[in-house]
């Protein structure tokens, strides 16, 4: 029986719900590996934030992007529909909050959307989140209206084509030239097909999520679709010297297959 969109947003609402506490345990003030070495610095750059400038945050979690936003000067807007979330976001704003407006948003829904104010964001801005939602067409059709002209969108998302729900991280022992030496590599099995699987974010956490599985190509063209251009665009690998927290889990031993991308697409205005 195929699972409609309306039930899997109600599941993962519930899953984000649940595991909230754990997750804002995990990320705590600073964030982990993947979002201070592979995301933010990529993030930061697109943003190019001015002064005054006024971002939307999509899909906040506990705030992480939200502080960083604020310290760099930013007015933000941030939500997530998590209201157990929210709650740890606004825990953790411990100054700047002049600057923050927390709300309690589904990114699903067009009408929450738009009661978030039309014309009136520089930027905005999801991290790590894309892939967690049912629907992104409501979102991408409805953030030309939210955003001022020449706007720009500024995401990051889990590599869809190496560490998407089908990835099995592999070690294998081979002869290179009279040197012994152990090769890491990623095994993949689906990509180009649109699909959902549940998994563990993190390893202890109460409820699995559900990722939503889509190639580049459904995120770059749904962009296109609603008025966007690319205008950056970058494949981020940890380095080498990063460690590996678990025997198999990402890090510098897969320096050469990147484990996230970082996009800017700008809405084309032109006449």
């Amino acid at each position: 029986m195929t699972e409609n969109l309306n039930d899997l947003n109600k599941e993962t609402h519930e899953a984000w719900e649940m595991n909230a506490e754990v997750w804002d345990t995990r990320m705590g003030d600073e964030g982990n590996d993947f979002f201070n070495i592979l995301c933010w610095p990529a993030l930061a750059s697109f943003l190019n934030i001015q002064p005054d400038s006024h971002i939307l945050d999509i899909a906040c979690g506990n705030g992480l992007t939200t502080r960083r936003l604020a310290e760099l000067g930013a007015r933000v807007t941030a939500f997530d529909f998590s209201s157990n979330l929210i709650e740890k976001a606004k825990t953790r704003l411990t100054d700047r909050a002049s600057q923050v407006n927390f709300q309690v948003i589904d990114a699903t829904n067009e009408a929450q959307l738009l009661s978030l104010g039309e014309g009136k964001y520089d930027s905005a801005l999801s991290n790590m989140a894309l892939f967690d939602m049912a629907n992104i067409e409501t979102l991408f059709q409805t953030l030309p209206k939210l955003l001022k002209p020449n706007g720009t969108f500024i995401f990051s998302i889990i590599h869809p084509a190496f560490n998407n729900s089908s990835a099995v991280h592999v070690a294998e022992e081979m002869d290179d030239h009279g040197e012994i030496k152990t090769v890491y590599s990623i095994k993949t099995s689906r990509y180009m097909t649109s699909y959902h699987q549940r998994g563990l974010a993190l390893r202890n956490q109460p409820k699995p999520q559900i990722y939503f599985e889509r190639p580049l190509q459904y995120y770059l063209n749904i962009g296109f679709q609603n008025g966007f251009v690319l205008d950056g665009f970058e494949e981020r690998a940890f380095p080498p010297e990063i460690p590996q927290y678990f025997p198999l889990g990402w890090g510098g031993k897969f320096s050469e297959l990147p484990a996230a991308i970082v996009a800017r697409m700008r809405l084309d205005n032109k006449p």
